[in-house]
């Protein structure tokens, strides 16, 4: 896990970087509040909470594959859930003190958008339950 962070602006550790203007261009106004400003949206509200299509989810900052439809569960909570990454190498963990408590943000690797947070109440193989916001990601459905 990396150390504690306030948010992922202008961090030299990540490879894809833009200016706020031009990530305030290149995403929705909620998409840009969630990703660059690490707000959460609303639970139940999200294009993706209950979506279970064959397919990949994609950060909406680079595009980068982090989550496969085959890891995803309905874990009853409101949002996206996935029992891991598409690699382990594609999030990072970063320990998140804020609101008065102790958890575990999840951000991409490459553009260091902050997608959600992640438990340990999650189902088997790895017992982790990976919270993400819909306005944090991207579907690419599997092509036949």
């Amino acid at each position: 896990m990396s150390p504690d962070h306030d948010t992922p602006r202008d961090d030299p550790r990540y490879p894809i970087h833009k200016t706020d203007a031009e990530w305030r261009a290149d995403l929705a106004p909620l998409q840009y509040q969630v990703a660059r400003q690490a707000a959460t949206e609303r639970a139940f509200s999200g294009k993706y909470w209950d979506h279970f299509e064959a397919g990949k989810y994609l950060c909406v900052g680079c595009g980068a594959p982090l989550f496969e439809s085959r890891t995803k569960f309905d874990a009853g909570c409101g949002w996206p859930s996935y029992w891991e990454p598409i690699q382990g190498e594609v999030v990072e963990r970063v320990r998140d003190a804020g609101l008065g408590m102790v958890r575990v943000e999840v951000r991409c690797k490459r553009c260091g958008s902050h997608l959600g947070h992640v438990f340990d109440d999650g189902p088997e193989p790895t017992g982790e339950r990976f919270c993400i916001n819909s306005a944090a990601i991207d579907f690419k459905p599997e092509t036949p």
